[in-house]
């Protein structure tokens, strides 16, 4: 199952396979859109059917993070800005969310990479 529904309530429900074959899914439940600049989700890792999993390598990250992204614009230039924090977590998870954080970096940094290339592209 794959999804994209970008409405309060609606759900993004997503699939990335690895080189070596490896597959990961996650979802994103839509809790508010103002668009253009505002967008409030749960994020949580998936399985193919879309219900939340714990994270496939940390038994003690959140189940789910709370995120809102937000887009500003100057000079013709977009930037976009994301915010997570645990989400109805423990303290332990909430120590294993903030220690991720170097990681969270470098895969957003990944995604967001391949979005630029994509927009270049189309462009």
């Amino acid at each position: 199952m794959l999804a994209l529904d970008l409405k309060p309530g609606g759900v993004f429900h997503y699939g990335m396979r690895a080189d070596n074959g490896y597959e990961m899914w996650g979802k994103f439940t839509y809790q508010a859109i103002e668009a253009p600049e505002r967008i409030v989700s749960i994020l949580s890792f998936a399985d193919q059917q879309g219900n939340p999993v714990q994270h496939p390598v940390s038994a003690t990250w959140p189940l789910e993070s709370f995120n809102v992204m937000t887009l500003t614009e100057e000079n013709g230039k977009t930037t976009m800005t994301l915010r997570s924090t645990p989400h109805k977590a423990t303290d332990e998870q909430h120590r294993t969310f903030l220690e991720g954080h170097e990681s969270m970096k470098q895969g957003f940094k990944a995604t967001f990479g391949q979005l630029a290339q994509y927009l270049a592209r189309v462009q």
